[in-house]
């Protein structure tokens, strides 16, 4: 996959940060010492953490350069590092567990789960917390059309399996049962967000800096424009206007709060 857009995905910078707020806000912690964002993006997740814990260590990591370059440079007072959550470890060198892993919307893409989930929970210091929030919207019409479209010709054959282009999650129930017998607390819950959008083309714009990339990324030019023409074709019939003219996006996604025992 081609690397990751910074301004693409802060095109909708207000949208996409309410649940990295709403995660945050949830997290039972007065204070903390050492703060890890996993999978930073550009900075606007970590810009909360470091107003949320001012005294805190706070660290962000991300696999792409430019959206590290990103964050550096909104966020100099922050330390930024380029790393894979699928390998990430605490830095043993520095002897302390991080108080707090916060991943906002970057697991998704992160394989096996039920060994991911129960390893960062474990690398947490005594009452640290682990907070995640994953988009869970698969079958909503933006991600089912998706792979519609790219498992038909001239497309599929570029494109290959679209199921397996990102992490299938486990459901509310599979992330409770791997934290609750090690953790002190677990909160799960799912919110559905619903987002006013001028157009179709807007729907798609939205979904190209993050969920569409692994669809288009292989295509070459002239496919990769009969694509996007035909996803936005059925993106306008999925999405019909409100009274007002908008068309209404639901963006579903799913929380995780667990703190460890003290």
């Amino acid at each position: 996959m081609l690397d990751w857009n910074p301004a693409l995905y802060s095109r909708f910078e207000d949208q996409r940060t309410r649940p990295a707020r709403d995660l945050l806000a949830r997290v039972p912690l007065a204070a903390a010492s050492r703060v890890i964002d996993l999978g930073c993006g550009p900075g606007n997740s970590t810009e909360l953490l470091v107003q949320r814990f001012p005294a805190a260590d706070v660290v962000g990591t991300d696999n792409s350069e430019p959206m590290l370059e990103s964050a550096r440079q909104r966020l100099p007072q922050a330390r930024f590092e380029f790393g894979d959550i699928g390998t990430w470890a605490p830095d043993a060198a520095r002897g302390n567990a991080p108080d707090l892993i916060y991943a906002n919307a970057s697991l998704q893409w992160v394989p096996d789960h039920e060994a991911l989930i129960p390893r960062l929970f474990a690398a947490l210091a005594p009452g640290g917390v682990l907070a995640v929030q994953m988009p869970d919207n698969r079958q909503e019409p933006t991600h089912r059309l998706m792979r519609e479209v790219a498992g038909e010709a001239p497309w599929a054959q570029a494109i290959g399996n679209p199921e397996r282009l990102r992490t299938e999650l486990l459901g509310i129930e599979g992330y409770y049962d791997l934290l609750a017998a090690e953790a002190a607390t677990v909160d799960v819950w799912r919110t559905a967000y619903q987002h006013p959008m001028a157009s179709a083309a807007a729907i798609v714009e939205w979904v190209s800096g993050t969920g569409l990339k692994p669809f288009v990324d292989p295509l070459p030019g002239e496919l990769r424009t009969s694509y996007l023409a035909e996803y936005e074709r059925r993106i306008a019939l999925a999405y019909p206007a409100r009274a007002d003219g908008q068309l209404l996006l639901a963006f579903p996604r799913m929380f995780i709060v667990a703190q460890k025992k003290a």
